[in-house]
């Protein structure tokens, strides 16, 4: 096996080893970074919500306070207007969500399915939690899920939605008597839960891992070449020189020139050191004679 296989195999080894660790390195940086985009995005939107339901509740039905003595309004509950808010911004985004996932609600369209009441039920049974978070696969892809628990804190709401006797007339005549009552003081009766897509993050996180990966192996073949064509250069040839030299001294060939030492490295001791015994076996050589 020459020396240029040698360094060679141990040069792709090295490679190997190094294209793995900074493979996975770098592919968990990514879709770590990728992960956090996404919450980033999802507590965006949470928090948009929330500033609607606040502008909704202080600013919006107090204005709307003598209407809502003749009709129901759905507008003038949060809800409804948090709810509305981002079924507009579906229309152009449809793979981003948010609904107030609610077991027993007034309108009929909040009520919570499966997944959404095994959340609300997290929240009643841990009155402690204000969060949840985790992935699921829905038909538009992996999406990242953040969920805060609704919880009656505000006597204020009970009025209407405590039994159909106290509600309001016109919400009894707009949703029934059927859903949305029985609730009490600090119950947790759903989640606000917001659906974020995650393939287009994970995408991008792909394409720079690709592009990264793909930059790393062009730069390990130009160092690669550029290293075997040093090693020949300067150490290879050298010593194939040297090799054939030898080989005619130990005939007795002394017609072989010397060797020109241009370096002091060790090629070039090695070449003086070669130049010295040379002489001094043809010295010895012509002695014997």
């Amino acid at each position: 096996m020459g020396l240029r296989l040698k360094f060679n195999l141990v040069l792709i080894v090295v490679f190997a080893l190094g294209l793995v660790a900074s493979g996975y390195v770098s592919k968990r940086i990514l879709e770590a970074n990728a992960q956090e985009e996404v919450t980033r995005n999802a507590e965006l939107m949470m928090g948009a919500a929330l500033a609607v339901r606040g502008y909704t509740s202080k600013q919006v039905k107090p204005q709307l306070e003598l209407q809502l003595m003749r009709a129901f309004l759905p507008q003038s509950v949060p809800a409804y207007a948090a709810t509305e808010m981002f079924n507009t911004l579906r229309q152009q985004h449809p793979e981003y969500t948010y609904k107030e996932a609610t077991l027993n609600p007034t309108n009929p369209r909040d009520r919570a399915v499966e997944w959404e009441a095994d959340i609300v039920q997290q929240f009643r049974n841990d009155s402690a939690r204000t969060e949840i978070r985790g992935t699921r696969d829905t038909p538009t892809g992996r999406a990242l899920y953040l969920a805060k628990p609704l919880k009656i804190s505000d006597p204020g709401c009970l009025p209407c939605h405590d039994t159909p006797d106290t509600a309001p007339k016109s919400m009894v005549a707009h949703y029934g008597t059927a859903n949305g009552f029985g609730w009490k003081l600090g119950e947790t009766v759903g989640a606000q839960i917001i659906s974020v897509p995650m393939s287009v993050p994970l995408a991008k996180a792909d394409q720079a891992f690709r592009t990264f990966m793909t930059s790393l192996v062009g730069v390990f073949l130009l160092a690669f070449i550029v290293l075997n064509v040093v090693l020949s250069l300067l150490v290879i040839r050298p010593i194939v020189r040297m090799s054939r030299a030898a080989d005619e001294v130990s005939t007795g060939n002394f017609d072989v020139p010397e060797f020109s030492v241009g370096s002091r490295d060790e090629i070039g001791v090695l070449a003086t050191s070669f130049n010295r015994l040379r002489r001094s076996l043809e010295k010895a050589m012509k002695l014997l004679e």
